[in-house]
């Protein structure tokens, strides 16, 4: 059907992307993943995973709201939780591709092969690996819950309300 010159083209779906994880808690390297992501595309879906043989430091629902806050500034991003196949989660909101931050070659490894079995699952969603910045690369959840544990400042790797977050977690003001 031919387009006449008063016709505007029907406009394309947004473009929507993944990006899955624990957050146990939500880095600086995990939001710089996130607004990296943002800039690229229309919507960028966090994606709280649910891991029943895990027991995580905050619950899902505290892991939602500390990565709300923390990404109410980018109003592309949306923050929900889910269980299964992170693949199977993007066809459900419609997502293109999965993003996945690596800091190194140890994470590259283990995402490389996680890629390659959400593409056997679901060819049609790609992985887009972004490398951690220089600055964040030994930044991690399990480090910033283990100095925290034991009463150091994390003000340098994780947002300020997720910093206030441990320090009651951790019984510390």
């Amino acid at each position: 059907m031919a387009i006449s010159a008063h016709e505007e083209p029907e406009p394309k779906p947004p473009r929507v992307v993944v990006f899955g994880g624990s957050f146990d808690p939500v880095t600086l390297g995990h939001l710089d993943v996130i607004q990296r992501a943002a800039s690229l595309f229309d919507r960028t879906v966090v994606a709280v995973g649910r891991h029943p043989s895990r027991e995580p430091l905050f619950s899902v629902s505290e892991r939602v709201d500390l990565l709300r806050r923390a990404t109410e500034d980018i109003p592309s991003v949306e923050v929900a939780s889910f269980d299964g196949l992170i693949v199977d989660y993007c066809v459900r909101v419609g997502a293109v591709a999965i993003v996945r931050g690596v800091r190194g070659a140890t994470d590259f490894d283990c995402e490389l092969h996680a890629a390659h079995a959400n593409a056997d699952i679901r060819p049609r969603i790609d992985t887009l690996f972004f490398p951690t910045r220089v600055n964040m690369g030994f930044v991690s959840a399990s480090l910033v819950r283990e100095i925290a544990s034991h009463g150091g400042d994390v003000s340098a790797y994780v947002p300020a309300v997720v910093a206030a977050a441990l320090a009651r977690k951790f019984h510390r003001s």
